[in-house]
């Protein structure tokens, strides 16, 4: 019997925020399986490093800016995919998104909300709602919605990614259901700490950042390793895919004692309120990916 061709395997993917962090390990995971890769991100020179890397990797790519908050820049990623890719596109991947941490709602300004929503909700809707069109008259195809922990973790002082990152789930959940009858198999990513730049790129602010770097290079997963498990996820069908332990066991708590959860998040807040700084509990609690 002849085994199934594995999606992630000689795919056809449009990988965006591919310039750092998880897109850029995912775009490598690609080359290493062969693949064609048009990689976006919103530096186009980033992109290109990326491009580079993927061809030295044994894969072909091409580089394309996109700012996936703009909807008219999504679309235009679709038309140039369509055209650079010499078979039909099979696998999308809206990776780009932003950190942001460090202050109650309340303290958060408007801008920075409104920044992030654009970004990390806008860009998932975008991605969606452009390319899954293309996907569903391909005999296989995949969709992979870069979420977070703290899509369901609701730790303090994250109120605008835990907004996001949530929207982001629950539109993966969503277009999993209705896309049920057809060969397109949608994965949302809830990773915990990843070793990326995302602190030094998003807005975290106070002893937030500093704590959180030093926090992501002692206990953080490589975006590599993530890479690998989250393609590998793909391939098995899994709707959801946490990388890591801590992840996993927030998940079941919270679905087996959502009110104890409640109070632990609450007390979480009251320490961090008295001592000014995160800690490690909260950190891994819904952490940023990118």
């Amino acid at each position: 019997m002849f085994q199934k061709q594995r999606l992630t395997h000689q795919s056809r993917a449009v990988i965006t925020g591919s310039g750092s962090g998880i897109g850029k390990a995912l775009a490598l995971e690609l080359a290493r399986r062969k693949g064609l890769i048009v990689c976006s991100d919103i530096s186009l020179q980033a992109a290109e490093q990326t491009a580079r890397e993927v061809r030295a990797e044994g894969g072909e790519a091409w580089a394309v800016a996109c700012d996936v908050s703009d909807l008219a820049q999504v679309e235009a990623l679709a038309q140039q995919a369509q055209e650079l890719l010499p078979q039909p596109l099979n696998l999308v991947i809206n990776n780009a998104g932003i950190g942001i941490g460090g202050q109650k709602i309340g303290d958060v300004p408007i801008a920075d909300w409104a920044w992030t929503i654009n970004i990390n909700l806008w860009g998932v809707i975008h991605g969606c709602h452009v390319f899954t069109p293309l996907l569903k008259g391909q005999p296989a195809a995949g969709i992979i919605n870069v979420a977070s922990t703290a899509a369901f973790s609701a730790a303090p002082l994250m109120g605008p990614y835990n907004a996001t990152k949530a929207a982001a789930l629950a539109i993966s959940e969503t277009l999993a259901a209705e896309l049920s009858e057809t060969n397109v198999q949608v994965t949302a990513l809830c990773p915990t700490l990843v070793k990326t730049n995302i602190a030094a790129n998003g807005r975290i602010t106070g002893d937030s950042g500093a704590l959180f770097n030093r926090l992501m290079d002692r206990f953080g997963m490589s975006a590599e390793q993530v890479a690998r498990i989250t393609l590998n996820g793909l391939d098995r069908g899994q709707l959801y895919v946490m990388p890591q332990l801590d992840a996993k066991l927030i998940w079941r708590l919270k679905r087996l004692l959502p009110s104890g959860y409640a109070v632990g998040t609450g007390l979480l807040n009251r320490f961090v309120s008295r001592t000014g700084s995160v800690t490690e509990e909260e950190t891994t609690r819904g952490r940023l990916h990118g």
